[in-house]
């Protein structure tokens, strides 16, 4: 039986989970106020649970649960000649998809772009025999320690044309996918939470936590936005269904900007 936490739908240890789920215990997430409610994915799929894959792009396709699991983020499948890469796996898993990403070449690699995100990332690596790479600066947040779990830092080449990056901000190890060959060859960034998409699809957010409001210092703002003006992208693809940026890197710049005059009281006279 796969465990998970019912608010941001990570996976925990059996047998007994913790009175509550450290992660949401967190001030980036929170406990509802009911109380902790801990599930499991076959309590999910007797309940209807089901996942959608649809392709986002040619060799990458987005997993979706309905209804959704946890935060409610949607997985993206980056497909390469020597394997796969699950990126910000979802918090569910389902006999029906395990085959669909079967039949699209398996998996090689499972990861998320930070502990939110972590899902029931071993359960999909042990239904498709792949690796789980956690950050190691986000190693403490593991709720499931499990054999598959390998650690990295800094920057890891991982397939071809796909490389993992930490950026820190939201969490000390958060970090995206590059896709080198994603947005017909001009690069696609998986960004997870590190540069949150925004509505408009022309901004990204930078917060350490979404949900309770809590922005990043101007200073971390700006070595984030740095660090991504040195990379070779065109789309940013978000952790949410529809979060999809076509200029990613003047989205980027712009944002960074805004955020840090903000911060800084450049618009204090408009408040």
């Amino acid at each position: 039986m796969t465990i998970l936490c019912a608010t941001c739908g990570v996976e925990t240890a059996e047998p007994l989970p913790a009175e509550t789920c450290r992660i949401c215990e967190d001030e980036r997430q929170w406990v509802p106020l009911h109380g902790q409610v801990w599930t499991s994915v076959e309590e999910q799929v007797a309940g209807g649970m089901h996942i959608d894959i649809v392709e986002l792009e040619p060799d990458s396709w987005a997993l979706t649960s309905d209804p959704a699991a946890g935060i409610g983020q949607r997985s993206i499948l980056v497909q390469t000649e020597r394997g796969n890469l699950l990126w910000d796996p979802l918090g569910t898993i389902t006999d029906d998809a395990v085959e669909q990403v079967r039949e699209l070449g398996g998996l090689a690699f499972v990861a998320a772009s930070h502990p939110h995100m972590f899902g029931v990332q071993c359960a999909w690596a042990d239904a498709l025999d792949a690796t789980v790479l956690v950050n190691r600066r986000d190693a403490s947040w593991v709720v499931r320690p499990h054999d598959r779990i390998r650690l990295w830092d800094g920057e890891v080449d991982l397939l071809p044309g796909v490389r993992l990056i930490r950026f820190g901000g939201h969490f000390p190890g958060a970090a995206v996918a590059l896709w080198e060959r994603g947005s017909d060859g001009e690069g696609s960034l998986l960004a997870g939470d590190t540069m949150q998409p925004k509505p408009d699809r022309e901004s990204v957010g930078f917060m350490r936590s979404y949900p309770n409001n809590i922005p990043l210092s101007a200073g971390v703002v700006q070595r984030l936005a740095k660090q991504a003006a040195g990379l070779r992208f065109r789309r940013v693809y978000g952790n949410i269904g529809g979060q999809v940026i076509e200029d990613g890197p003047a989205a980027i710049a712009h944002s960074a900007q805004r955020h840090i005059d903000w911060v800084t009281g450049v618009h204090d006279a408009l408040t």
